[in-house]
């Protein structure tokens, strides 16, 4: 442990609880902490559900009231929403803008913008950040809520960066290192079993919108199931089948993956009609262009960050007040047309909040070779959903934005991402994944998938056409 984590500890000791939780968590965030650390004390991991929420974040609000306290999320279904497999209910629909920015006023909300969000400001007139008020709605079931408490003093790192005696909770609900938050981030609460049917468009600089997928993913997350338990947990945390039915010419295509938290046991297959016939895909990870998008964006762009850490170093730069989408409910409504501008996501369909965010960089180790070799993530500290990140260049320009929606699902209860995707600044070309505003469910919330939808065979049958 480092002096400045002894000083936090002896902070808590002595200081008021609230207070001491801060400075504890700003300790952390100071970036002084790189490296592999120990599980949280029994002292820290106390402050779950007193000082900091069941998940890890500040219960606290800010000291100007635009952040409010956690008072236990949006944990029962608000009026009029509608459970099961459709998202578009917007608990907050009457609500207006309390700011809206764009490249006229950003220099005064400079310091709560990413560096993506104020290159798209100057990009693009047309682009703005209509910012709401705060409704930290994240939520989880209580029995997510116990395992978070027991992952926080069992719980740690390897020198590989893989995790080891965490299971069906947050893994390091009181982080201490940048990996840690990223692995909060790929192993966040959003269900266990579920059905998407989604489509996903690459707009050209010219604005036009190009169809790449158009399918249904079958999810699970074994690291979930409630029958399990850390001991008996094989590791495959995440897996994941898509069938394409469009367009025309990727129609039958169909791509599944396990990913394993030894990303050594990682395993992806692709089916391709023309072929008649599975193929195991031999490097599915890091910057190799994913199948699942039409190779529009790399395996750890998916979702804002995807699959395996240890090609780069992760360092904690700090914990922020910072504009993200969020509740972003409204982006599920009306046509795909609706959403999509010809430069950008349309303004008016994506909600903005103030929250509090882990701010953690990515930087490419020596030896290791990566097309982004630095990226920089932002990680709402109560549902450790990744909100924005920005990533550079090898010339150490600003080269991609990427962005996703939390909405939020009381019914799970959990607030999480849908749909997500990029802006590359120096093409001009964008990109939109799982847009499910035409779907008829969303993100259903579906019974355990039987083992045998992953493997190969029901791959290639489900691809047949």
């Amino acid at each position: 442990m480092t002096r400045m984590t002894t000083e936090a500890t002896r902070t808590i000791k002595t200081r008021k609880p609230h207070l001491a939780a801060a400075l504890a968590v700003l300790a952390i965030a100071s970036g002084a902490i790189s490296g592999n650390a120990c599980a949280a004390t029994a002292e820290e991991a106390a402050q779950l559900g007193k000082t900091l929420t069941p998940l890890g974040a500040e219960k606290a609000g800010n000291k100007d009231g635009t952040i409010p306290a956690w008072d236990g999320g949006l944990a029962k279904p608000a009026a009029g929403f509608a459970n099961g497999g459709r998202r578009d209910q917007d608990p907050y629909a009457g609500e207006k803008p309390v700011v809206s920015i764009t490249a006229k006023n950003m220099d005064q909300h400079a310091d709560r913008l990413s560096d993506g969000s104020k290159a798209m400001l100057k990009k693009y007139p047309s682009y703005r950040i209509d910012v709401y008020p705060t409704h930290r709605t994240a939520a989880a079931p209580d029995w997510v809520y116990a395992n978070t408490l027991k992952n926080a003093t069992r719980a740690k790192l390897t020198e590989k960066l893989v995790p080891e005696g965490a299971y069906a909770g947050v893994p390091f609900p009181i982080p201490k290192t940048g990996a840690e938050v990223m692995w909060n981030h790929l192993l966040r609460w959003r269900g266990t079993d579920w059905q998407k049917p989604f489509r996903s468009y690459l707009t050209t600089a010219a604005g036009k919108p190009v169809m790449t997928v158009d399918g249904t993913a079958d999810g699970s997350m074994p690291y979930y199931y409630k029958d399990a338990a850390p001991e008996k947990f094989n590791g495959t945390y995440w897996t994941i089948r898509l069938v394409n039915s469009g367009p025309p010419i990727r129609a039958g295509e169909a791509i599944s993956g396990k990913l394993n938290l030894d990303p050594e046991k990682d395993a992806s297959y692709v089916y391709l009609p023309g072929q008649r016939r599975t193929r195991k895909l031999p490097n599915a990870c890091c910057d190799t262009p994913t199948p699942a998008t039409a190779g529009v964006m790399s395996f750890d762009e998916v979702d804002i960050f995807g699959g395996r850490l240890d090609r780069f170093d992760w360092k904690i730069l700090g914990k922020k007040e910072m504009y993200i989408p969020y509740n972003s409910n409204r982006s599920l409504k009306g046509k795909d047309a609706d959403l999509l501008g010809a430069s950008h996501l349309n303004p008016d369909a994506v909600r903005w909040e103030l929250h509090r965010v882990w701010v953690v960089e990515a930087k490419l180790k020596g030896g290791q070779r990566h097309l982004a070799p630095r990226s920089v993530y932002y990680i709402d500290e109560d549902s450790w959903t990744g909100a924005l990140a920005d990533r550079w260049d090898a010339n150490g320009q600003l080269w991609k934005t990427l962005w996703s929606l939390p909405v939020t699902m009381p019914d799970l209860p959990a607030t999480t991402s849908i749909t997500f995707g990029f802006y590359d600044l120096v093409s001009g070309t964008w990109f939109a994944s799982d847009v499910v505003t035409e779907k008829t469910a969303q993100y259903k919330q579906v019974p355990r998938w039987p083992e045998a939808t992953w493997s190969q065979e029901a791959l290639s049958g489900a691809g047949l056409r």
